[in-house]
């Protein structure tokens, strides 16, 4: 599964991974392989994301959107509120 975090400034991560957690708007929720497609709204909160080789990195985000489509997930967010490295 592929993933690309973007804000209007910059690409803040992209590369392989096995899941990410986001905060939706209704409440958090999981990203795993396999996952139905789905469109939805984020708020403000953490993102965990676990990569292809198991390393666990987790940033801030302003709100935004999440897209997923055939594995490959795009978050498009407002702003982040620390670099993917913690």
């Amino acid at each position: 599964m592929e993933l690309v975090v973007l804000t209007p400034e910059r690409e803040v991560f992209r590369g392989p991974i096995k899941s990410v957690k986001v905060p939706g708007t209704a409440g958090q929720f999981e990203v795993l392989t396999g996952h139905a497609p789905i469109v939805s709204s984020l708020r403000d909160g953490d993102v965990r994301i676990i990569t292809a080789t198991g390393e666990k990195k987790v940033f801030g985000i302003l709100n935004g959107f999440i897209e997923v489509l055939n594995n490959e997930v795009s978050l498009l967010v407002r702003g982040v509120d620390s670099t993917p490295d913690k």
